[in-house]
C-alpha cells in the first residue's frame, strides 16, 4: 500500500511493508515537519502586493511554521493566499513590514495584518469558501500592559474616553482630576490648576491708556478690564469689533475725575460719553458681532 499524507501538515502515513531500509529517513523528515508545525519560527520575504504561503505533502515548506514574521518590502498590501485551501491551520503572524498583509484562504472572511502589528489567526480548511479568522480581535486580557505599565482602566472608563454621551452630575472638587493633552502628551492635572489658570486668563487687563485717542481690539479669547488715564487730556476711546463671542464683555474704568472719555465704534459714533468724573463703562456682546453698553456707573 503506497504512502498517504495526513490533511494539515502533510506529515507522510509509510503504506503497510513500504519503504524497507528507508523507512528511517522519512520518519526523520516527518519529526522534522512536526518540529517546525509545533515551535518553529519562518521568516517570509514579501514583495510585490500577493504571496503564496503553501505547504507540500512529506516537504519542509513555509506553509507548515507555527509562527510568520514577514519581512520584505511589499509595493502595496500584499495578500498572503494560504494554499491549499482545504488544510486547517493555526498562525501567529508578526507583521514587519511597512505594509498591511492580508491573509485568505477561500472567499470566506479574511484577516489584515497592519504593518508593525502581531495577530494569532486560523484557517479553517473548507476548501474554495474557506475563512480566516482573527482569534485576537475581540481579545479579553484580564491585566493589559504597555510598555510593561499595567492598564487599570475599566471598559467602562475606556469607553468615556472614546466619547460616550451619559453624562453624570458628579460634582467637582479642587482635588480632582481633569485629563488634558499637553502638547500630544495626554496628562493629569487637578480641577484647582484648571481654576488658576481661567482665573488668570478669563480677563485680560492691559496697561492704562493715556493718549488722547486710541483703539482697543478685543480677541474671541478674552474679556477686557481696560483703565483709562484722563488726568492730563480728554481720550477718545474706539472699540473695534475684533472677533467676538457672545457674552464677552468689556469694562472701561475711567480713573480720573478729569477731562471727558469718549467711546465711539468705528463705524459710526454709537458710544457713550463719560464726564469729569471717575466711571466705568459696561458693555456687553449680546449678539456675536458688535457691544452694547448696558451700564455706566459714576462715583
Amino acid at each position: 500500500m503506497a504512502s498517504t499524507y495526513t490533511s494539515n501538515l502533510g506529515v507522510e502515513k509509510i503504506g503497510a511493508g513500504e519503504q524497507a531500509g528507508t523507512w528511517g529517513t522519512t520518519t526523520n523528515n516527518n519529526l522534522d515537519i512536526l518540529d517546525r508545525a509545533i515551535n518553529g519560527v519562518g521568516a517570509i520575504t514579501l514583495s510585490g502586493t500577493s504571496h503564496t504561503l503553501t505547504t507540500s505533502d512529506g516537504t519542509l515548506s513555509d506553509g507548515g511554521f507555527a509562527v510568520l514574521v514577514l519581512g520584505g518590502s511589499p509595493s502595496g498590501t500584499n495578500t498572503i493566499t494560504i494554499s491549499p485551501n482545504d488544510q486547517d491551520k493555526v498562525y501567529i503572524v508578526q507583521n514587519g513590514t511597512s505594509q498591511t498583509a492580508t491573509f485568505t484562504q477561500g472567499s470566506g472572511g479574511n484577516v489584515s495584518v497592519p504593518a508593525g502589528s502581531k495577530k494569532i489567526i486560523f484557517a479553517d480548511g473548507a476548501g474554495s469558501g474557506a475563512a480566516v479568522t482573527d482569534v485576537t480581535d475581540a481579545l479579553d486580557v484580564a491585566t493589559l500592559r504597555l510598555g510593561g505599565t499595567a492598564i487599570t482602566s475599566t471598559a467602562a472608563e475606556l469607553n468615556l474616553m472614546d466619547g460616550g454621551t451619559s453624562a453624570g452630575t458628579t460634582a467637582v472638587a479642587a482635588g480632582d482630576g481633569i485629563v488634558t493633552n499637553d502638547g500630544g502628551t495626554m496628562r493629569q492635572t487637578t480641577a484647582a490648576t484648571f481654576s488658576t489658570y481661567f482665573n488668570a486668563n478669563l480677563v485680560s487687563v492691559p496697561s492704562a491708556i493715556t493718549s488722547s485717542s486710541a483703539t482697543l481690539t478685543p480677541s474671541s479669547a478674552q474679556s477686557i478690564y481696560q483703565k483709562v488715564d484722563t488726568s492730563s487730556n480728554n481720550v477718545a476711546l474706539t472699540l473695534a469689533i475684533g472677533s467676538l463671542a457672545i457674552g464677552q464683555y468689556i469694562i472701561v474704568d475711567k480713573t480720573s475725575s478729569s477731562n471727558t472719555l469718549t467711546l465711539s465704534y468705528p463705524s459710526n459714533s454709537q458710544g457713550v460719553s463719560l464726564g469729569s468724573s471717575a466711571s466705568f463703562a459696561i458693555a456687553i456682546n449680546q449678539n456675536g458681532s458688535i457691544f452694547t453698553f448696558v451700564e455706566s456707573i459714576k462715583y
